[in-house]
């Protein structure tokens, strides 16, 4: 289990792991490092792994190279990943969907998500944002509502695909509202995104980071975001629980894990070098402009982060009867 690989990664275990182990994280790395990402370029989960990324092959003596695998929700590059040699040569972006949701929604999904990975941290938490085509979609989210009361089945809305952060948060938010709207899934938030400016789709669930430059240029109209708190960097877009559904709150997020049988040092400094450029205030600062929140953390406390998504998305998963085929 992933909690079993998080506890084993930590600093007391490395002093104890003995000479051998200890060059060896020393040592590390020694060729390059492939960071498999899930999803295509341009949402959340790869903007955030790219600054990672940059930020990692500053500190080491070899780059870290981002490898985009999309499709099947992200169960294409978590496989991928899944059965990589674990040596510390592979690192994972696991997210809210690929580890939170699809254990819940997919019956056939190729990889466990507590058991294939060791958690390394969380890199960030963040909004998701109800978006809008300025010309054609609605207004505001209450007028969205009514919209999709008056004719059920009739408002379609996109997502970055089927079984994503994305994609739940708009079912739980249609479930507690009690409206039912069509879902328009596409492989990743950048076709979404397109087709909503094209006005093709009139709405989109999708991650305040990859929403952001769209809505700050006009491109899109930001309905309501689904934190509890307004994002600071759209204090004037109200939360979903503020126009009326109280008690809502969905975030995205994305982290670091490797194949469950990655030794306990190699896990180790990454997770130090991770953390450490993670409360670098700079960085800090630019993740808060690209719309996220670093969370950095223990191993451990990422595990336990994943189980508890995990429950979380499992009963809004039952309450909206989604299930994917896949």
């Amino acid at each position: 289990m992933i909690t079993a690989a998080a506890a084993a990664a930590t600093a007391p275990l490395l002093l104890r792991a003995g000479p051998a182990a200890a060059q060896a994280a020393s040592g590390y790395p020694s060729r390059p490092v492939r960071l498999i990402v899930p999803f295509p370029p341009g949402q959340a989960a790869d903007i955030f792994a790219r600054l990672m990324a940059d930020e990692l092959s500053k500190r080491w003596p070899q780059r870290v190279v981002v490898e985009n695998r999309s499709g099947g929700a992200g169960a294409l590059g978590m496989e991928a990943g899944a059965r990589a040699a674990p040596d510390g040569y592979t690192l994972l972006i696991g997210t809210s969907g690929t580890l939170g949701v699809n254990p819940s929604v997919m019956p056939h999904l190729p990889y466990d998500a507590e058991r294939d990975f060791a958690a390394i941290t969380n890199i960030f938490t963040l909004p998701l944002v109800l978006v809008a085509h300025p010309g054609t979609g609605p207004e505001d989210l209450r007028g969205m509502l009514a919209r999709a009361r008056e004719k059920p089945g009739a408002l379609n809305y996109a997502s970055a695909g089927p079984g994503t952060a994305q994609h739940m948060a708009m079912e739980m938010l249609a479930h507690r509202a009690g409206v039912r709207m069509t879902h328009v899934p596409y492989r990743g938030s950048g076709p979404a995104m397109a087709d909503l400016i094209a006005g093709n789709v009139p709405l989109m669930m999708d991650s305040l980071a990859s929403a952001l430059p769209q809505v700050q240029a006009g491109r899109a109209r930001a309905l309501a975001v689904t934190s509890r708190a307004r994002a600071p960097q759209l204090p004037a877009v109200t939360t979903v629980a503020e126009a009326g559904l109280e008690g809502y709150e969905a975030l995205g997020w994305s982290g670091l894990v490797a194949p469950a049988a990655t030794p306990p040092e190699i896990l180790a400094r990454i997770n130090a070098d991770a953390v450490a450029i993670l409360r670098d205030p700079a960085v800090s600062a630019r993740m808060l402009e690209l719309g996220g929140f670093p969370a950095p953390g223990t191993p451990e406390e990422f595990g336990g982060f994943i189980r508890g998504e995990i429950a979380k998305w499992r009963q809004v998963a039952r309450e909206a009867n989604v299930r994917l085929e896949g």
